[in-house]
């Protein structure tokens, strides 16, 4: 609010104690109502919404919100319901799945003669997998198997030794006595690389 309300009236208001104390009042209430004009009108878009407008979004779509869930994931799950309307094809399930998870946290394949729709995904939070199961469910056509792989998004490493080993033979052909010592020895190992 740019000027305080005390501004707009007659100078011969400025000094009197009630109508100073008046004109706080009534300035922080109209800085209240700013605010939650100013709300309202975020309220009418998913991104924007605040927490009680997200609650009653997820109410109309029949959504269950946990505790542990961010108030971001909770607005990328509604745009999502939004959003899955069809047609559908695989690219669409893929960019879908790329917004709610992340770009190549997913990958999306299908086997058109054994009708299977695999999703490949390194997902670590439960309820991002429980929407990305509804959100293939909706969409994937009813004559198609959905099969789920998981991937870790870990790295291997590879580490290379070269080592050897004298052996020593303990008997000749057709001279070896039954349990006295072994047919050979091995010597110590020796890194050579």
């Amino acid at each position: 609010m740019p000027k305080p309300i005390l501004s707009y009236l007659p100078d011969y208001y400025q000094d009197i104690r009630d109508f100073e104390e008046l004109a706080e009042t009534e300035d922080a209430e109209l800085l209240l109502l700013a605010t939650a004009v100013n709300q309202l009108l975020d309220d009418q878009f998913v991104l924007t919404s605040g927490a009680a407008a997200v609650k009653r979004r997820e109410q109309m779509l029949e959504i269950q919100a946990e505790p542990s869930e961010t108030l971001e994931f909770r607005k990328r799950r509604i745009l999502n319901r939004y959003q899955t309307k069809p047609p559908f094809t695989i690219r669409y399930l893929q960019q879908q799945l790329d917004l709610l998870v992340g770009p190549g946290m997913t990958i999306v394949s299908v086997d058109s003669q054994n009708f299977l729709l695999t999703v490949t995904a390194n997902i670590e939070n439960a309820s991002v997998f429980r929407e990305v199961v509804y959100t293939v469910e909706l969409i994937k056509p009813a004559n198609m198997v959905y099969q789920q792989n998981t991937s870790l998004g870990s790295t291997i490493g590879l580490e290379e030794s070269i080592s050897k080993r004298g052996i020593t033979w303990n008997y000749a052909l057709g001279s070896w006595q039954l349990g006295q010592l072994p047919f050979s020895t091995l010597g110590p190992e020796e890194v050579i690389k």
